[in-house]
């Protein structure tokens, strides 16, 4: 017999999976630490010699944040999110939800799709994720209920339908380069261009403009203007990565980690279940090859000068490390998770990840008043390093507000939001009296209640 409508409900705090929420609070804190870049510096998010300096600490922030944390954070987002849908089925399901549960499922999608739109343009966020998660999420539906061993294998295959199209567009680079090249000789000897020679010469002038110190002064000029001005000049890069991402990285970037996602929830790795000597080797092997990978990598830029033929050719081995360093990461989470160790560090990065939706978008709205014109402008005017501080500050606030935050209510402002317009239904946000006391005195469990 299907359920009533009103028997339809979020999850409730006795059904969360701890490790998860834990899981998420780190990835979002690390997704900040990759992210601050694009908030604060122009077109130096992967080359530091753009912008924001390329020696000293500098470089060194840059090494260790493309070793550990480039890519990896984004994939494990996908990854939670993947999960995240896929529990929210699987539930309404056992309910007896029926249909209803498609149409709670996609319309908590729609709504994600326009947050991202919101997030994107009008929070002056052009990295904004949430667009994308959307766009993959109606199609990680499909997929729910194949068995983990098939979702592992379609998620490998897009990785490597990923990683093929990073090899052929290296080979399509470096062909152009040697075009160009050999268009500077017809030049100087006053040979009329081939149409490839011509195509090739003003795809290497965009990109060079791109990278020139020119560039990098109009667009700090222009994200230090009012919010009007930025939102204006932000728009045409907005509608370029909403256009062209969901077809070239989407697909076999976020939709391949989602699908692995589930596929490792479906297996019991991501509750802490497991024990040490399961989840230690696993950790140990992935960091091996994944960091070996991510070396050789930062080994071909720096030799490369940072030239743009150098992070083309590294970028063939991009998705194997980041996946690799990835898994290498939710294995030390886990174990993180089963460590009796920090309970309070664990309960602060519970609730960051229980308001996750709030929190990753106010990086974006403490970001625009430091940055832009909006408020402090000091958007191009820190070093590399010094963003670390910003990254800090919002860390400790973040840490210190979600749990405060949760002791008197039982979502975060946006979670509770979403939740009321997936549902068509308005929720109970403010927790009574003695819910608060239980919440201040609740242990956090390690393993699926």
């Amino acid at each position: 017999m299907q359920a009533k409508p009103t028997s339809l409900t979020p999850v409730k705090a006795s059904e969360r999976i701890h490790s998860l929420d834990i899981m998420r609070g780190i990835v979002l804190c690390g997704i900040l630490l990759m992210n601050i870049n694009g908030f604060g510096l122009a077109g130096a998010y992967a080359d530091p010699t753009v912008a924001g300096g390329a020696s000293g600490i500098n470089l060194w922030t840059w090494i260790t944040t493309s070793m550990f944390f480039e890519g990896t954070m984004r994939a494990l987002f996908s990854l939670l999110f993947g999960v995240g849908m896929f529990i929210l089925l699987s539930r309404l399901e056992k309910k007896g939800a029926g249909i209803r549960a498609a149409d709670i499922y996609f319309r908590r999608l729609l709504w994600l799709l326009l947050f991202g739109l919101i997030h994107g343009y009008l929070l002056l966020w052009s990295g904004d994720i949430l667009y994308d998660y959307a766009l993959m999420g109606f199609l990680v539906y499909s997929f729910r209920n194949l068995k983990p061993g098939k979702l592992l294998i379609i998620a490998l295959l897009l990785f490597s339908i990923g990683s093929v199209w990073n090899y052929f567009e290296n080979r399509n680079n470096l062909k152009k380069l040697d075009q160009v090249a050999e268009a500077e000789v017809y030049k100087a000897e006053g040979k009329e261009l081939t149409k490839d020679m011509e195509k090739a010469t003003g795809w290497w002038a965009e990109i060079q403009e791109q990278r020139s110190p020119e560039t990098v002064a109009e667009t700090n000029e222009s994200m230090r203007k009012g919010y009007f001005e930025v939102v204006a000049f932000l728009a045409p890069i907005n509608m370029q990565t909403d256009t062209t991402w969901f077809y070239r990285f989407d697909v076999w970037d976020i939709l391949a980690m989602m699908l692995l996602g589930i596929a490792l929830f479906k297996w019991r790795l991501l509750g802490a279940e497991k024990s040490y000597k399961f989840y230690a080797p696993i950790t140990m092997v992935f960091y091996a090859i994944g960091l070996s990978i991510n070396f050789m990598e930062v080994r071909t830029i720096m030799a490369g000068n940072f030239s743009f033929e150098a992070f083309s050719k590294s970028n063939i081995t991009y998705d194997a490390g980041r996946l690799c360093v990835a898994m290498g990461h939710v294995g030390l989470i886990m174990m993180f998770c089963k460590a009796p160790i920090l309970k309070w560090l664990k309960r602060s990065l519970s609730a960051v990840g229980k308001m996750a939706l709030t929190n990753y978008i106010m990086h974006s709205v403490i970001c625009m008043f430091i940055f832009t014109g909006v408020g402090l402008g000091l958007y191009g005017r820190l070093e590399r390093y010094q963003l670390l501080f910003v990254v800090l500050g919002i860390w400790v606030l973040q840490l210190i507000l979600s749990p405060i935050w949760l002791k008197y209510f039982y979502f975060g402002p946006l979670e509770w939001l979403w939740r009321n317009l997936s549902y068509n239904k308005r929720h109970v946000l403010r927790r009574s009296p003695v819910e608060k006391e239980l919440v201040s005195e609740k242990p956090i469990p390690t393993k699926p209640v």
